[in-house]
């Protein structure tokens, strides 16, 4: 099956770079290419893609507004374009429904591997990804100490070992290893920690960690 994509970012170069790249790959087709986030979100509705690549900073509407309106309306799984040494809207990105992110000096591969991992309905989160998540969750006035939620009460102790884990940003290996359980069983536990918690994927259940208290933000993070 082929992977239909659209390329949103204001800088031509960079957008017809990653276009090139993607549609050279014999699963996946870059359908339209867009220099804002109207015009992403206009083509994501006309042509209905199974992903959409979108600069958080673009001109008029912004790739978190265009993340948000393409998340609640449509099918289509987003990735955000950041550069996080500049960018203070990652948690906001997370919040409006991201999928994933990737640098825009991504290398080849990693771009390629992207794309298939969010079509595929899984997200992208690695650790320096849930580091900025958490650098940028730290630097707010609301992110005190909270008691854990019972919200959480639902979750067995395995699983909340397992969203602790997740809060940290280890992959199923390396969670696998933490608890001395095999990939499948992490696969397992992190399956039921979403769907118990009515979770899209593990970047929500990171956001979940914070704001129920399961992990308590510091500067050390």
């Amino acid at each position: 099956m082929t992977i239909r994509v659209v390329v949103a970012d204001d800088q031509e170069l960079v957008r017809s770079g990653f276009a090139m790249i993607l549609d050279a790959q014999p699963d996946i087709e870059v359908v339209a290419e867009a220099g804002d986030g109207r015009a992403a979100v206009e083509a994501v509705r006309r042509l209905a893609p199974d992903v959409a690549l979108l600069d958080i900073r673009m001109p008029g509407t912004d790739g978190i507004e265009a993340c948000r309106t393409i998340s609640a309306g449509t099918g289509c799984r987003t990735v955000m374009l950041t550069t996080f040494d500049s960018d203070e809207y990652v948690y906001e990105a997370l919040h409006a429904g991201a999928s994933g992110f990737l640098l825009k000096d991504v290398r080849r591969d990693d771009l390629v591997h992207a794309v298939r991992v969010v079509a595929a309905g899984d997200s992208l989160l690695a650790p320096s990804v849930a580091r900025r998540l958490i650098a940028e969750y730290t630097s707010r006035p609301q992110a005190a100490a909270v008691a854990p939620s019972a919200r959480l009460d639902v979750l067995t102790a395995r699983e909340r070992e397992t969203l602790l884990h997740l809060a940290r940003g280890l992959s199923n290996a390396e969670i696998a290893a933490a608890l001395v359980v095999s990939e499948h069983t992490v696969k397992t536990h992190v399956g039921n920690v979403l769907s118990k918690l009515g979770l899209r994927d593990r970047i929500q259940a990171v956001i979940c960690a914070y704001e129920c208290g399961v992990v308590t933000p510091s500067p050390e993070a």
